[in-house]
């Protein structure tokens, strides 16, 4: 099971005992499960770098819908993003999760303006891509 190893690797026995992350290694790991262990993951290794969600998905009603796009809600945009490391991040659940062609446009785009975009599927990659992009961007 690949959350197992995300606990292992990165965190320590200590970090399995936090519920969120303990759901993740149970359960089937949906996207919002493998979000929250990567969430976890990030601010217990990097707490003093700002790292927020986009809340940009989910089942609204028509009415919400509406309200949200006139304030400026764009399909497509990534989960997470890190402003210090001018870096978003797309979260997708280990097995299932494909790319829409809106968030492929949002992605090029975003690449485009010199964004990094990182689409992990699961927690493990996730936090894989992060670290692998951190150790690239250094000089």
């Amino acid at each position: 099971m690949r959350n197992v190893r995300f606990v292992s690797l990165y965190s320590g026995r200590a970090l399995e005992r936090l519920p969120i992350v303990r759901e993740v290694i149970m359960s089937g790991s949906s996207e919002s499960m493998e979000q929250q262990g990567f969430v976890t993951w990030f601010t217990l290794k990097f707490p003093t770098v700002l790292l927020f969600h986009i809340p940009n998905g989910g089942k609204r009603s028509i009415k919400a819908a509406i309200r949200f796009k006139a304030e400026g809600v764009v399909a497509g945009i990534p989960d997470l993003f890190i402003p210090a490391w001018h870096c978003w991040i797309e979260m997708k659940r280990v097995k299932g999760g494909s790319i829409s062609a809106a968030q492929k446009g949002v992605i090029a785009y975003l690449e485009n303006v010199g964004y990094t975009v990182i689409v992990g599927y699961g927690a493990t990659d996730a936090s894989e891509k992060l670290l692998k992009f951190l150790k690239e961007k250094k000089p």
